[in-house]
């Protein structure tokens, strides 16, 4: 078809959208350069321990996977097709399979404690670590994929022999949604696997972490075609002629690029969600001894241009806090209600180092946190209340922490910041956020993961021409918010 046929009447895709505590399917419909979205099927997900490790649900994801297509072809008007799906997940993790596309390993959670020993090999190895960094561009940290899979083949040799294939989540869900399997570079660019300088592996880094480089494919960019949907009891007619295409395989890199930032490279970005995910977009990598120390990681945009960001650790403060309260929020209106009642309270008179490893994955956030507060011979909040004013604060300090170290290694100078994601809708962090960075956030209504999926299958499809493109077709329809920066 046509793009100029395309554009006359209403596309439908949609985004299989997975992330790290709850899934969803969403209809996108493109219609007179205007996306509507429907959401068809939302689940909820999290990692489980089995003895003393922690792993993916992975048969559970594919079948909410399933269902919410289906749910998607019964939305679709009558007489209408879904031209296309994608799916986008969380970074890092992955599927170990056979040529037959078997499953040869459970798939661990990024979590899971397995790679605290080689992260401290690799931190008290001064050379390896800034010629491992010089390589990927991405620094040392727990949730590594080389540093999973380095475990796992040290700890399970006889992997080798069964595995031939390593598949990041979302190429494994694009294998089972097409049959075919490849490796989409921005999920690629979060393993610290791949060349930095180019848009292969690094061998050098893959034979450091004695990980077979057979084991992956040249990675492909995002809006390759991998062909029509195959899935067993997936046979709606809507379903006929559906293409699979590999859209960002990283959800950030979805988020940004639903982002209708100024094309002048004046935007910072953040994806806030469970983790702060704070960048932008640049030409090159940013390398050296500063962005090793400030932990910069050079991710891919799907077409391959560089993501730098800076990982604040996030809402997952706040969602593992509330688990520590009977009294907690359990609906929007609760939620509003308890970030209302702590934006009333006094600023913290001092904040918490969200960059503390003890917050990864504590079994109580709160005791975490309480124990970093007793070390610094703080006062302990009072309420549930007080603890999330302590936490937007905090995360909004990180925040302008990460752009005070882009400006410094950039020589740019941002104007604004833009915010998708869970943390959009909090007004106190956004305020927070603008207070401690000194310059206007503005938040978007925006399923920013899912804009980002559908925008790049429709340029697959021809019916827009460039990111670029959607972008300014997308910002002129959005509902949003400014919060200026408040003095004193």
């Amino acid at each position: 078809m046509l793009a100029t046929e395309m554009r006359s009447s209403t596309l439908y895709c949609a985004a299989v959208d997975l992330g790290a505590t709850s899934g969803r399917v969403i209809l996108g419909a493109w219609s007179r350069n205007r996306l509507k979205l429907t959401e068809v099927h939302r689940f909820p997900n999290a990692f489980r321990s089995l003895g003393s490790h922690d792993y993916w649900e992975v048969g559970s994801l594919w079948n909410e996977a399933r269902v919410g297509l289906a749910k998607a072809a019964a939305a679709l008007p009558r007489g209408a097709r879904l031209a296309s799906v994608g799916v986008d997940t969380w970074g890092v993790d992955s599927a170990l399979v056979n040529d037959a596309g078997r499953l040869v390993f459970p798939v661990h959670a990024y979590r899971d404690g397995r790679t605290q020993a080689g992260l401290a090999h690799l931190a008290g190895t001064r050379a390896a670590l800034e010629r491992v960094y010089e390589a990927t561009g991405i620094p040392n940290v727990f949730y590594n994929t080389s540093l999973q899979l380095a475990e796992t083949v040290a700890s399970c040799p006889a992997i080798g022999d069964l595995a031939t294939r390593c598949l990041f989540l979302p190429d494994y869900f694009n294998y089972l949604l097409s049959g075919r399997m490849e490796n989409e570079i921005s999920i690629a660019s979060t393993s610290q696997l791949l060349d930095v300088h180019s848009k292969g592996w690094s061998r050098p880094t893959l034979d450091h972490f004695h990980i077979p480089p057979q084991w992956f494919s040249p990675p492909i960019l995002s809006g390759t075609r991998l062909g029509r949907l195959k899935v067993a009891g997936l046979d709606a007619p809507q379903l006929s002629r559906t293409e699979v295409i590999a859209v960002p395989g990283h959800d950030t890199a979805c988020a940004y690029d639903a982002m209708p930032a100024a094309p002048d490279g004046s935007d910072l970005y953040i994806s806030s969600g469970t983790w702060s995910l704070v960048g932008c977009e640049a030409a090159g990598p940013i390398l050296g001894p500063e962005a090793l120390a400030a932990r910069i990681a050079n991710e891919r945009m799907g077409d391959g241009r560089y993501r730098p960001l800076k990982n604040v650790i996030g809402l997952w403060l706040l969602e593992g806090v509330i688990r520590d309260f009977s009294a907690r929020p359990r609906s929007d209106r609760e939620w509003a209600a308890l970030i209302a009642a702590a934006a009333k309270r006094p600023t913290p008179a001092a904040l918490l180092d969200v960059a503390d490893p003890a917050f990864a994955n504590p079994p109580s956030m709160k005791a975490a946190i309480d124990a970093q507060l007793k070390r610094r011979k703080l006062p302990l909040p009072g309420n549930l209340v007080a603890y999330t004013r302590l936490i937007c604060d905090s995360l909004g300090r990180g925040h302008a922490d990460a752009k005070a170290a882009f400006e410094r290694m950039t020589g740019r100078v941002f104007k604004r910041i833009l915010i998708v994601g869970g943390g959009s809708r909090n007004g106190l962090l956004c305020q927070a956020t603008a207070d401690a960075a000194g310059i206007p956030v503005v938040s978007f209504t925006l399923e920013g993961t899912a804009v980002g999926n559908i925008a790049s299958q429709l340029i697959s499809l021809r019916a827009v021409k460039d990111i670029a493109t959607f972008r300014s077709h997308l910002g002129g329809n959005l509902n949003q918010k400014l919060y200026k920066p408040r003095k004193g």
